[in-house]
Parts: structure tokens; C-alpha cells; sequence
């Protein structure tokens, strides 16, 4: 048996390379680490995410968002704060996004990115914040 001990990289299908960039370095914080033509190597805390030039690629639909759960998707850990803050950072940037989800001791918020990629934040709740109002998907 092999034993993983993190998390390397993950890649994600973009049709528009510096589209994706944008997005995944000014809403996720994300730094460059390699650009090639056909590849972007982004940096995020200890792990790397790889974006693949896919021209052709069909971008996914909202319906995804509409009814995350269950769907394959890459997940990031965030501060509570900035879980709390996302909803309204997605608002203000068109980004079409689900209300967050409580899940107890964390919640999450579901996003797509501009190729329709399904993302997700979760921040785990300090002791004693209390839960927050719930509400549905949001799109552009």
C-alpha cells in the first residue's frame, strides 16, 4: 500500500488561459509559480493548481450550482472571515455562487469559475459564532 502525504497539485480544464488566471490569482489569492503556453502552475498554500488550455471544452452550466452536493468539485480551506465574506465578494464580481451550507462545525460556499468549473470555500466556525441565515443558488 502506498501512503499519500498531501495533496500535490489538481488540475483543472480552462478554454481561456489568462481568463482563468485572473480569476484564480484576484478571487482565490493565488499566486504564478510557472506559465507555459499551454499551462498556468498556480501556487495556494502548500499545494499547486494546474490550469490546462482546453479549447474545446463545454463550460458547465449553472445547473451545478443549483444542487451542489454530490457533484465532483475541488474544495479550499479559508479563514472564517473571508467564508463569511464570499457571498458578497461573489455578488459583486458576477460570480454565480450557492448560499452557504452549515455542515456544524463548518460551512461552505459553492462556486463556479468562468469555465464552469464547480469550486467550493469552507471556513470551520470559531467556538461560540452562532449559525447564519441560509438562502439558494445565485447567478449572474
Amino acid at each position: 500500500m502506498l501512503r499519500v502525504r498531501r495533496l500535490d497539485h489538481f488540475g483543472v480544464d480552462v478554454a481561456d488561459l489568462d481568463r482563468a488566471e485572473r480569476f484564480y490569482t484576484e478571487v482565490l489569492g493565488m499566486t504564478v509559480e510557472l506559465r507555459l503556453p499551454d499551462q498556468r502552475l498556480l501556487r495556494h498554500g502548500d499545494g499547486n493548481c494546474a490550469l490546462f488550455w482546453t479549447p474545446e471544452r463545454t463550460p458547465g452550466g449553472l445547473e451545478q450550482i443549483r444542487e451542489p452536493l454530490g457533484k465532483s468539485h475541488h474544495a479550499f480551506e479559508v479563514s472564517w472571515e473571508d467564508l463569511v465574506a464570499a457571498p458578497r465578494l461573489f455578488a459583486e464580481r458576477g460570480i454565480p455562487h450557492h448560499a452557504p451550507i452549515d455542515w456544524g462545525d463548518h460551512e461552505c460556499v459553492y462556486f463556479l469559475d468562468p469555465d464552469g468549473n464547480l469550486l467550493e470555500v469552507v471556513g470551520y466556525r470559531p467556538a461560540g459564532a452562532p449559525p447564519r441565515s441560509r438562502g439558494g443558488a445565485t447567478s449572474r
